[in-house]
């Protein structure tokens, strides 16, 4: 257990939570649009089973993707005599999807449609109703939390850790953390930005994974994920009185009153 407490897996404890926090608000958000429309009898009961069958989904697939990477060195196929295993295979096709997924994230954010809890319907659903499509929409989200949580930590604890403490996070705080990101988009940008490079890692480290541990690739994604949230810090504090722009995206009802 010693092992688990070095710097460098403490570093991607802290960058994952963060990651999947910010990440996690469009989940957030969507979850609590659906949760809106329970009786409001019915609303905590709905973010207790929210939070456990996230928790529980996620630590499954992050099970599955463990196993997929433990293959490593039994190669399904060669091509070209280069051999494949089901690991690199799994880091390939998640590197493509991240990429995919993000890039198109922000043009959805800054070009798609733009969504708002005004735009959904106020009829109220059975519980079980909007049990149903809470957890069918945070199996959707779990899939690049997973992902990005595989990009990022190398260890399984790491990841369930980092998870877990995300989860809660965003059980206790997702209106005030909706309500900052919204007002600073900046943040949401950065951390997409920062998945492009985490599925370009994937990608590298997929095709060639010695050559990807001897450059040590997610040293310089760390760093630039820090650094530039450092920048964005000073951003923030020196320019108070900038109006950021609207991304495209919905809003808890919280964020309506202020």
């Amino acid at each position: 257990m010693e092992s688990l407490f070095t710097s460098e897996h403490l570093i991607s404890f802290f960058i994952l939570v963060i990651l999947e926090v910010v990440l996690g608000i469009d989940n957030v958000i969507f979850v609590s649009i659906i949760m809106n429309r329970l009786a409001s009898s019915y609303q905590q009961r709905a973010r207790t089973v929210w939070m456990v069958a996230g928790i529980l989904t996620r630590t499954a697939l992050l099970f599955a993707l463990s196993w997929l990477l433990q293959q490593k060195g039994k190669p399904v196929f060669t091509l070209a005599e280069k051999p494949f295993d089901l690991a690199s295979l799994i880091m390939l096709a998640g590197g493509l999807f991240l990429i995919y997924k993000t890039v198109k994230e922000i043009h959805h954010k800054l070009e798609g449609e733009e969504l708002t809890t005004g735009s959904t319907s106020k009829t109220h659903i059975s519980f079980y109703q909007g049990m149903m499509q809470i957890i069918l929409i945070d199996m959707v989200f779990s899939f690049d939390s997973i992902i990005t949580a595989g990009g990022t930590a190398k260890r399984l604890e790491i990841m369930i850790a980092a998870v877990i403490v995300a989860m809660i996070i965003m059980f206790l705080f997702s209106a005030k953390i909706a309500a900052f990101i919204h007002k600073h988009p900046t943040l949401k940008m950065l951390a997409l930005s920062f998945l492009v490079m985490i599925g370009f890692v994937l990608l590298v480290e997929g095709w060639n994974p010695e050559k990807a541990h001897g450059l040590n690739l997610k040293n310089y994604v760390y760093f630039s994920m820090a650094f530039s949230f450092v920048v964005e810090m000073l951003n923030m504090r020196l320019r108070t009185k900038t109006k950021p722009v609207s991304l495209r995206e919905p809003v808890l009802a919280e964020e309506e009153k202020e």
